[in-house]
């Protein structure tokens, strides 16, 4: 059902039971008014009557009494009797002229006819004088004002509800336009705006409504571009992640090469060098010199290169695994840095992916390199540990903590590194320690992108 048909409803229902409490109270207010005029008349009649029986008979019979009774004549609200001493008629009062030929509806006079009985005076000749009150006259005026009563209500009532329906209607005139732009905007239409609405609070409405679409609309637009953004960091992390595979496949190669063609290389040209340092002997010096010299070069080249295979790609984690290989990488560091006390806690009994295998070494890796070159400890402590869900990764050291500008851009190894992490749906956080130092941290939980 409509709004405005309901409030026309509502109105016109106040308006129907407005009418029937008015017509209700000019009942009640009619029986009232009939009821003491009825009293009222009783009273008068029974004293008037009841002196004229006592005192007509004693004169000549009760043919006084007949003659004052036909020169009165109808009492309006009252019928009179005479019977004689047998119970003969000898006087009704003539019908009332009033309106005569109509009466009440019988539900309206059972409602206002008061309720009073016949009055008799005895006569001294053994007749008796009858006095009843009779209403009907004052309930039929009574019906008539609650009829014209009625009429002028139906008429106010028809002309109320005429001019509440155009009222209504009017003052809703604006909530087809609020309804229709609410649709234009479900629609998408987020550029529509309300006209100017007639009404006060329709114009408070249609000032809220534009607010609220031009609210929605930047809303939208910033949510499209923050989705077109978001979209352009993911092709961006997607071309991030292309490279950097193609990086350690890259680096996986290099490393191949320079442990199978080039330390090959090498190791030729230093045996080539001590072979012909062994035959030149004492006798050429010069040649001696130069054949040392080169196999020393050689050395150096292939220590070097050795040093370098690690840094590109463990090959050792296809063949001795992470657990070596870690160990290998803290061992080296160790005998390089032997003022530095360096362990290794590893507790991992799962089977990792490349992956997640690869990013576990960066990370010690990058993490080890930062403490030992910039942090200046005295001991670093390397854990790497797994349960049912998850691997965490630390690296923690005692040394001078954080530089001020450490998040400043430029520190590609740690963006880096929580980049793959995040790849690996794992956290990566880098926090001071208490009461000095830094721990490096990534949790990378075993059900994540790499595992599956």
């Amino acid at each position: 059902m409509k709004l405005r048909t309901r409030l026309n409803l509502v109105m016109t229902g106040l308006s129907v039971v407005f009418v029937i409490v008015l017509l209700a109270a000019e009942v009640q207010s009619a029986r009232v008014s009939i009821s003491e005029e009825i009293t009222a008349a009783n009273r008068v009649a029974a004293q008037l009557l009841g002196h004229l029986a006592e005192v007509y008979p004693q004169g000549g019979g009760s043919e006084p009494l007949l003659r004052f009774l036909d020169e009165l004549g109808r009492v309006r609200a009252h019928d009179i009797t005479l019977l004689s001493a047998g119970g003969e008629v000898l006087y009704e009062s003539p019908p009332s002229t009033w309106k005569a030929g109509r009466d009440a509806p019988q539900w309206f006079a059972r409602l206002l006819t008061p309720v009073e009985g016949r009055q008799s005076f005895p006569l001294a000749d053994g007749g008796r004088l009858l006095v009843e009150a009779d209403a009907s006259r004052a309930v039929l005026d009574g019906w008539d004002r609650f009829v014209w009563l009625v009429i002028v209500a139906a008429v106010m009532l028809a002309a109320l509800s005429a001019a509440a329906f155009w009222s209504v209607g009017k003052a809703l005139e604006p909530f087809p336009v609020i309804a229709e732009g609410l649709a234009r905007i479900r629609r998408g239409e987020l550029g529509y705006r309300l006209p100017r609405l007639p009404g006060a609070e329709a114009r408070v409405i249609g000032d809220a409504f534009n607010a609220m679409a031009e609210a929605v609309e930047d809303k939208v637009r910033a949510e499209r571009k923050a989705r077109e953004a978001e979209h352009r960091l993911e092709e961006r992390r997607e071309l991030a992640r292309l490279i950097e595979q193609r990086v350690e496949e890259e680096r996986r190669l290099i490393a191949h090469e320079l442990h199978d063609e080039f330390s090959q290389s090498v190791t030729a040209i230093r045996s080539l060098a001590m072979a012909i340092a062994a035959r030149a002997g004492s006798a050429d010096a010069q040649t001696l010199d130069t054949a040392k010299l080169i196999g020393d070069e050689a050395g150096r080249l292939y220590d070097a290169m050795h040093g370098l295979i690690p840094r590109l790609e463990p090959l050792t984690l296809d063949t001795l695994g992470l657990a070596e290989t870690l160990e290998n990488l803290v061992r080296d560091w160790q005998r390089r840095c032997p003022g530095i006390e360096l362990s290794l806690d590893y507790d991992v009994e799962c089977d990792l992916g490349h992956s997640v295998t690869l990013a576990i070494y960066r990370i010690v890796q990058e993490g080890l390199i930062n403490a030992l070159r910039h942090a200046h400890p005295g001991r670093v402590d390397v854990s790497i540990r797994a349960d049912e869900e998850r691997i965490v990764v630390s690296v923690a050291d005692d040394g001078v903590g954080l530089p001020e500008d450490w998040r400043r851009p430029g520190h590609f190894g740690l963006r880096g590194l929580a980049d793959r992490v995040e790849h690996l749906d794992g956290t990566f956080d880098v926090r001071e320690r208490q009461p000095r130092g830094v721990l490096l941290e990534a949790t990378i939980p075993l059900h994540g992108e790499a595992f599956r």
